[in-house]
């Protein structure tokens, strides 16, 4: 069955932090009626430190949508290629053992895709399948990995590299200032990450039953709004309380499975807030600490989109000691429709290494390196 290897992550170098987003809010908002609520919203989100792929002073400015969309292309290429080896190497994977790329983004457009320029400029085979996935929003990192999941099924013996690069920063509207809005701003941050689903072989979580579902009625809880100046974000109060509905599906999928929602050995949840953690929590009857890699990373990084699961799940594997073979688990991505990415699996721990492995990646390309922190 397909194993879903350690994720890579990088953050950008330019930092952001709770009290300077507070600080650049009033300044810029200063006497809408709204401004207290949603300075009061962002101080409880937990988010100490975000970062940037530009300084604080060029992403408060807007450039207009053309220039925008430059500067994605230029800094996606930039940032994933180290990210992506990285991902091969922990899978113990070169670029012609890839068979399928899923490329997950909602804060930039190119077409062709990236995955068109990864293939041509990384070493990929000419014949690997391409599968951008650009509007499931935070959702498409869960999404992402069940569909690697029902390739390598429908593909025995293959294996499929995700990528996410989300610069959410490149999204941020200075005239918007409706509360969901002023909030957003608080509570997203940039980063790429990648992860290898290995068809057979490798450590890590074994992938094996999947599931979707849209809570009916909602697509317009979240969503963007396409104007003149790019993607404007729009956040219905009424999704914090998604979760109510969410959790009895959870609870289904792993009763078909054998298994109890509430008894799992780890957690890997969408951190889209405090209060979507609490309230899972509440209605998983499970205790908030579950879900600790999930509350690190909205801490640490703020909301990444699509990229948590990866991160989440990456701090997992730095603490795999506490884990051991056959240890249960789910990992849960939500975003737009309302949607709702699931998957259960088992852990696999690495065998013991009784050799020196061979390096199993060539390096970066020189022109493509970037300065970046927060590689794992």
């Amino acid at each position: 069955m397909p194993i879903l290897c350690k994720p890579s992550v990088s953050v950008p170098e330019h930092i952001i932090t709770m009290e300077d987003t507070l600080a650049f809010a009033r300044e810029a908002h200063a006497g809408k009626p709204q401004l207290p609520l949603a300075l009061r919203l962002i101080e409880n989100t937990g988010v100490r430190k975000r970062h940037l792929v530009q300084p604080i002073e060029k992403t408060l400015r807007h450039p207009g949508f053309q220039e925008r969309n430059r500067i994605y292309e230029i800094e996606s290429k930039k940032r994933c290629p180290e990210v992506i080896e990285k991902a091969l190497e922990n899978a113990g994977l070169v670029a012609t053992d890839i068979d399928a790329i899923i490329y997950v983004s909602c804060t930039g457009f190119m077409m062709p895709s990236l995955t068109a320029w990864l293939i041509n400029e990384m070493g990929f085979r000419y014949d690997t399948r391409q599968l951008p996935i650009a509007q499931l929003g935070c959702a498409a990192g869960g999404a992402a990995i069940n569909r690697a999941h029902d390739f390598c099924v429908a593909h025995p013996e293959s294996n499929v590299l995700i990528v996410s690069c989300e610069l959410c920063s490149l999204c941020y509207q200075p005239d918007a200032d409706d509360v969901g809005s002023l909030l957003s701003d608080g509570l997203f941050g940039d980063a790429v990450a990648a992860a290898v689903v290995r068809g057979s072989g490798g450590a890590g979580v074994l992938l094996e039953r999947n599931a979707s579902y849209l809570i009916p009625n909602t697509e317009d809880w979240i969503s963007y709004s396409v104007r003149d100046t790019g993607f404007h974000f729009q956040l219905d109060r009424r999704v914090p309380g998604t979760m109510e509905p969410i959790a009895p599906v959870l609870g289904d999928l792993a009763t078909l499975h054998g298994w109890d929602i509430g008894d799992l050995d780890f957690y890997i949840i969408h951190a889209g807030g405090p209060r979507i953690l609490d309230d899972l929590a509440k209605f998983l009857n499970v205790d908030r600490t579950v879900f600790r890699h999930s509350w690190s990373t909205l801490t640490e990084y703020g909301n990444i989109a699509s990229a948590v699961v990866f991160d989440a799940l990456r701090r997992q594997f730095d603490e795999a000691e506490r884990l051991s073979a056959g240890s249960t688990g789910v990992i849960a991505g939500f975003g737009p429709g309302i949607t709702a990415e699931m998957v259960l699996g088992s852990w696999v721990p690495a065998a013991p290494q009784h050799v020196e492995a061979k390096p199993a990646v060539r390096s970066v390309p020189r022109q493509l390196s970037g300065s970046m922190v927060g590689t794992a």
